[in-house]
């Protein structure tokens, strides 16, 4: 019987390695967005960076991920809804960075208002993030 994880992998005609499995099973375990740093210490394995940042590149091809800027200018990773798919991320909410924890989630109930452009502007993605504190460390 094949895992979650592997059946996402071959729906993205992705090979199936440990590397990609293991970061794959860390955005299905945790609730919250990963940064590459985070990565590298919850694997529990020794993957080079290189190595860590192809996987990302590639699962954000294929719509599998997707990436959450922050106001450090650091980025961070969430996974996709099931309506992302190769080169088309359809998640259009807002993203929440807690101050105190950093923990960051998608509010996936919360989408991204419209923003009315000017004539002959043509938006390709609109982003929001929202700073505070979660409920967590209030």
């Amino acid at each position: 019987m094949e895992t979650q994880v592997q059946q996402l992998l071959k729906q993205n005609q992705l090979s199936v390695t440990g590397s990609r499995v293991k970061i794959l099973e860390l955005f299905l375990q945790n609730n919250g967005a990963l940064a590459h740093g985070d990565i590298e210490k919850k694997t529990g394995e020794k993957f080079d960076r290189v190595t860590i940042y192809r996987t990302l590149q590639t699962f954000m091809e294929k719509g599998i991920i997707h990436l959450i800027p922050t106001t450090d200018n650091n980025v961070r990773y969430a996974l996709c809804k099931d309506n992302c798919s190769e080169g088309h991320h359809h998640d259009n909410h807002v993203h929440f960075v807690c101050d105190e924890c950093g923990t960051t989630i998608c509010l996936e109930e919360v989408t991204v208002p419209e923003v009315k452009l000017p004539k002959g502007f043509k938006p390709h993605q609109a982003e929001m993030v929202v700073n505070g504190v979660c409920k967590d460390c209030k």
